[in-house]
């Protein structure tokens, strides 16, 4: 079986769904067997990921953006089919409006937080996701959810066949599996995220400047500046009292910063996976996350849930877990449990068997 993958995301300045694309591609190579795995743009099976730049030179990069932009015009345009032999399965990114008609059409489902949360968007993200849904997922042989809750959201929200969804969690990088903590002055409370309005960073602000614990403990943000950030970027700029903001911190600095919290909150508002808690969970931190969306589902019993909008809530859990050396043992052990669950390894052959079953 010949199976092409759109891998333009790879191409973009993104978090979630570019670690996805990277890892997933990166493993499916590994354990492909007589499969046949194909990207498009070509990619360099040793490149490192980058969440700031494109994994190709700026040359390749707008010569290949600009392929799928006049495919996506041009309906007559089949895509691809200029460079690419004949495949039998051509898997979708949600930069795609026109696939190849001849192969067996799959793509990835990572949220529905356009159709839920429009407030949270741009027009252009709505509108693309709207596109995608009505000529990607809805015309699909089959699809993959990352969570049961994305496979849930997909069938209320579009009306998708329940049947041709497949639930196929996403993976943690293998380096957070033992990372060793990173030296540092003082413990610190960890968040990761991109600065934008769905994580929901303001609440956890809030929560923190009420806490009675930051004499004791620092709180570190990390993650790069996204869409409607200006405000939660000011407030950090003026560096509020206990709080440490990085900034992006690159890919191979991140296990070990992960690994030296005393705790690791991530209150977002909504997610499809919840990558930086499955990779908290991975390096043995004690998580307080959402209890919406996917996040108690990939969190199961290694982490405190708490309403994201009430900072008070927030404030209670850090409280509670920062004071007790036995809850976070607790949920230490429980994290790392449920972390063995998320093995880029496994989501790897689970996606093989998936374009398999397609015949």
């Amino acid at each position: 079986m010949r199976i092409l993958i759109d891998a333009t995301p790879v191409l973009l300045r993104s978090a979630g769904v570019k670690t996805y694309t990277y890892h997933w591609i990166q493993h499916l190579w590994h354990h492909a067997g007589n499969e046949q795995i194909l990207t498009f743009p070509a990619l360099n099976k040793l490149a490192a990921l980058n969440h700031e730049a494109s994994m190709l030179g700026p040359a390749r990069t707008y010569s290949q953006l600009a392929l799928v932009y006049l495919a996506n015009l041009q309906g007559n345009l089949p895509l691809l089919n200029w460079t690419t032999p004949k495949i039998d399965v051509f898997h979708a990114s949600n930069m795609v409006r026109n696939p190849p008609g001849k192969a067996k059409l799959t793509a990835t489902i990572h949220d529905l937080t356009s159709r839920l949360m429009p407030e949270l968007h741009t027009p252009a993200n709505i509108q693309a996701d709207q596109g995608f849904a009505e000529k990607v997922l809805k015309r699909a042989a089959g699809l993959i959810a990352v969570s049961e809750n994305t496979r849930q959201d997909a069938v209320r929200l579009l009306g998708l066949d329940p049947e041709k969804i497949h639930v196929i969690h996403s993976g943690v990088p293998e380096v957070y599996f033992g990372a060793q903590p990173r030296p540092s002055e003082r413990p610190y409370v960890f968040f990761l995220g991109t600065i934008e309005p769905r994580k929901n960073i303001d609440t956890l602000l809030d929560a923190w400047q009420s806490t009675r614990l930051r004499d004791d403990f620092d709180l570190l943000i990390a993650g790069a500046s996204g869409w409607g950030s200006g405000k939660t970027l000011a407030r950090l700029a003026s560096r509020p009292a206990g709080v440490r903001y990085l900034g992006y911190v690159p890919e191979d600095e991140l296990p070990g910063l992960t690994a030296g919290a005393t705790a690791f909150v991530y209150p977002s508002l909504y997610e499809g996976f919840g990558f930086p808690v499955a990779q908290a969970m991975a390096a043995g931190v004690p998580v307080i996350t959402s209890n919406t969306s996917c996040l108690p589902e990939i969190a199961g019993d290694g982490a405190l849930l708490v309403d994201p909008r009430s900072a008070a809530e927030i404030q209670s859990a850090m409280e509670k877990l920062l004071s007790s050396p036995t809850l976070q043992q607790q949920l230490r052990t429980a994290a790392l449990a449920r972390a063995q669950k998320y093995r880029w390894e496994v989501c790897a052959r689970k996606s093989l068997e998936f374009f398999r079953a397609l015949g």
